[in-house]
């Protein structure tokens, strides 16, 4: 390295022995000397310039732009009238350890405005700028001490995205419009990966140990994107939310860009948008399979990493969160400056009309920003230690994410950042719930997760974050995390344990049976406490990340090699069975196979008591090729082919999902709200459920522990614990399923009366077309079962 960038001058160069210790780098960092905090705010608004504050390149304070004190309430940029009836907008920033904050205001080429935030109310910087309007693009500077042997790593050469920025306009690592501040272009990051300026020390400092500790005093400005000022028109009396109950419900997680991108009848101009999944062609397969509630991957203002940029690839998946109010700018085909907003409501609004609710993937658990080492983006330079959890060492972050850092969901500031988040996105922007990524990071205290923890009492005691969907991911990375079954009341949880045993079951892993019984029936063994109800269990066989279903059954080994991680990234533990052949094949018998598996493991899902959810495109035969970590494949390995639905076979598995999901909804035995009980209801000895050998005989302890690939199901609808709005007892038909995984065929009993004197057939896994019943009737007594298949009976009475 010839020269180091430019950097705090009391720093020297490479060899000028600073960072030995703590207190040389406070020197260092105060300019040479003089007491750490020597900005007085008060000063400082008026104008003077105090020791420590730092320089920056770029334009400098613009005469024209004064605030008026303003309020500290609401946090964010607010459009209204003031007082004197003159139209602006209210400016309010959290920045509990900082000693000044300005106001960066920018126009249409990038020329940069700085306006003063004189008033601190609260540990709230704030003020009124009259004549900002929507629209108006804007960032912060946060000054203070920079001394990250302490955790404070201010930095006012940095432009900060406003934590509360309800629109983003702009990406980082490349030119936000307009291009530089000097109006030289800007070259994107790409390749390169992010450049040096969005980072708050000296990325390329020649020893890497101490780079975090380097001061970096070039603008960030020019390569930043900027929040943007938008207008509160919306009440949405308008809309119809649906407020499907929680055991009705059936959850479709999808990703926005890649759910519509190659679908042909999206415009090609609303394909990858908001609004192309607001459009009437990606509506219509939803309400054909039936689903009531679509997940939505992450649609927070994310970020690209820069290891991903380096290698000419980007983050699809979106869990790289940096502004929580704002809907990820890059899904929106009507514009970036506020656009994105009506775009998004627009697209609820038509979710909503055709009686599907709106559940996001949300990230509270950590941000782009990384680890020391990461970009100086937002919450790092408005106040370090008052955001994120430090190691015993403060230049460290606590990582129980594996991504770096983990937001301190205990301090009052960060609940309040993230519970104003989410009671922003229902109250204005209309969604129905949320799916928590690693939740367990949410949950800790100080160090252990704790279901008594601020995070969890703030959420239960909130009068909207209360009445909606609330989904756990039940773990993070850390000691500790596995929370499976853990989660209180109002809580469901996504249940890894129902997607280990229901694989393994079908690819012939499983030892006994035991496991699956109480996954098929809710899986009380985990959430049979506290009030808690069958449907706090989200089943699931597959999820974003691992295989999709068709590769479950297509690949026993991952194939990651087009992330550039040499194959090293994605889990070992994928539970497949490749049905004899690697990968793709043409031996028909081998494709045949794989298409009655996927039958299998969809009815399975489907016939489980709990809440169901599939994967976009699972039902057409999506395939990534065996990319089991496909976070980084923003093209045609992630996106759903919809030309899919043009083979027969493929079509024919999406009519088996509907056809499963109308027998769910029309069907309470299906959807129970209570777990069974397994008891006699009657003189007749009927159970609620009963579990049968393949001989037709009620399985006693003993078969439970015995290695079996045959097991049946019987689900009474005489005896559903629930009762209709008129107060009536809800009935309905009985059920019998039966679970075949052995590679022969094989006998199976249908149990004689009470529980049934004919079975009248209603879905065979082994037939191919699945368009309608079979609509036969049996007598009780010995069935032919087809080998790997799945069989539904309704049973009759005599």
């Amino acid at each position: 390295m010839s020269s180091a960038p430019e950097h705090e001058a009391a720093r020297g160069g490479p060899d000028a022995g600073l960072h030995r210790t703590p207190e040389a780098a406070g020197t260092a960092a105060n300019g040479g000397g003089g007491e750490p905090g020597g900005t007085d705010a008060a000063a400082w608004a008026a104008g003077r310039t105090a020791a420590g504050a730092g320089t920056s390149s770029g334009p400098g304070r613009v005469a024209g732009a004064q605030a008026r004190p303003g309020s500290p309430q609401p946090l964010g940029a607010r459009f209204r009238v003031g007082p004197d009836g003159v139209a602006g907008t209210n400016f309010a920033l959290w920045a509990g350890g900082a000693e000044a904050v300005e106001l960066c205001l920018f126009d249409a080429e990038g020329n940069e405005t700085r306006c003063p935030l004189g008033e601190l109310t609260h540990e709230i910087w704030h003020g009124f700028v009259p004549g900002v309007r929507p629209g108006q693009r804007y960032g912060f500077r946060v000054h203070g001490r920079w001394d990250p042997w302490t955790g404070a790593r201010w930095n006012p050469a940095k432009l900060l995205l406003d934590p509360y920025a309800r629109a983003v306009d702009g990406d980082f690592g490349g030119s936000a419009r307009g291009g530089a501040a000097d109006g030289r272009s800007v070259p994107r990051g790409s390749r390169s990966g992010l450049l040096p300026e969005v980072y708050g020390h000296v990325r390329d400092w020649p020893e890497q140990h101490v780079a975090d500790t380097v001061r970096d005093d070039r603008d960030s400005a020019p390569y930043v994107p900027k929040g943007v000022v938008v207008s509160d028109d919306d009440d949405w009396s308008d809309d119809y939310r649906p407020k499907t109950p929680w055991a009705d419900s059936v959850i479709y997680e999808l990703h926005v860009r890649g759910f519509t991108m190659r679908h042909p009848r999206i415009p090609a101009e609303l394909r990858g948008s908001y609004a192309g999944l607001g459009h009437p062609a990606a509506i219509e397969h939803l309400t054909r399979l039936g689903v009531t509630a679509v997940e939505l991957l992450p649609v927070h203002q994310f970020a690209h990493e820069d290891h991903l940029l380096r290698r000419g690839l980007r983050n699809y998946w979106g869990y790289n969160s940096i502004g929580y109010f704002a809907p990820h700018a890059a899904y929106s085909a009507s514009g970036t400056c506020g656009q994105q907003v009506g775009e998004f409501k627009q697209m609820v609004r038509a979710l909503h009309a055709a009686g599907i609710e709106v559940i996001l993937d949300v990230v509270y658990n950590h941000t782009a920003e990384a680890g020391e080492l990461g970009p100086m983006l937002s919450l790092r330079g408005i106040d370090n230690r008052g955001y994120y959890r430090l190691q015993a060492d403060p230049r460290r972050y606590a990582d129980y994410t594996g991504c770096g850092n983990t937001l301190h969901a205990g301090r009052p500031n960060v609940l309040r950042l993230i519970t104003d988040s989410l009671r922003y996105w229902v109250a204005e922007m209309g969604v129905d719930g949320f799916r928590f990524d690693l939740a367990a990071a949410l949950a800790r205290s100080m160090h252990d997760v704790d279901m008594l923890s601020p995070f969890l009492a703030v959420i239960a005691q909130d009068p909207v974050l209360r009445r909606v969907k609330l989904i756990a991911e039940p773990w993070d990375i850390g000691s500790g995390g596995y929370q499976v079954g853990a989660f209180p009341p109002l809580w469901t949880e996504w249940n890894d344990r129902y997607r280990d045993a229901v694989r393994d079951f079908w690819r012939g892993a499983l030892p006994d049976v035991r496991d699956l019984g109480y996954r098929l029936s809710g899986s009380s063994d985990l959430y049979a406490w506290g009030g808690r109800r069958p449907y706090a269990s989200v089943n699931f066989v597959t999820a974003h990340d691992g295989f999709t279903l068709r590769d479950l059954v297509s690949y026993e080994r991952k194939h990651n090699e087009d992330n550039g991680e040499g194959n090293r990234d994605g889990t070992n533990d994928n539970r497949s069975w490749n049905c004899g052949a690697e990968g793709e094949t043409d031996d028909p018998a081998v494709l045949a196979l794989r298409r009655r598996q996927l039958r299998n493991l969809l009815t399975t899902l489907l016939l489980s008591t709990g809440v169901p959810m599939l994967v976009a495109g699972d039902e057409l035969g999506r395939t990534q090729h065996g990319n089991n970590n496909a976070y980084c494949q923003d093209n045609e390995i992630s996106w759903v082919d919809w030309s899919l639905l043009e083979d027969p076979g493929w079509h024919a598995l999406t009519e088996l999902v509907s056809r499963l999901v109308a027998l769910r909804h029309a069907h309470p035995v299906l959807r129970r709200r209570a777990f069974f009980s397994g008891r006699p209801q009657g003189p007749d000895g009927l159970r609620d459920i009963a579990w049968f050998t393949a001989e037709g005989q009620e399985m006693t302890e003993a078969d439970w522990y015995a290695p079996t690939a045959t097991l049946g199901l019987y689900l009474s609808g005489r005896d559903i614990p629930q009762r209709d709005e008129r107060g009536e007892p809800v009935l309905d038909d009985s059920f019998l399923a039966v679970l075949h995984a052995d590679p022969e065929p094989g006998r199976f009993t249908l149990p004689e009366p009470p529980w049934g004197a004919e079975y009248e057939l209603l879905v065979d896994t082994s037939r191919e077309d699945q368009s309608g019943p079979p609509g036969t009737r049996h007598p009780a007594g010995s069935y032919e079962v087809p080998e790997r298949s799945v069989l539904l009976f309704r049973a009759l009475p005599g």
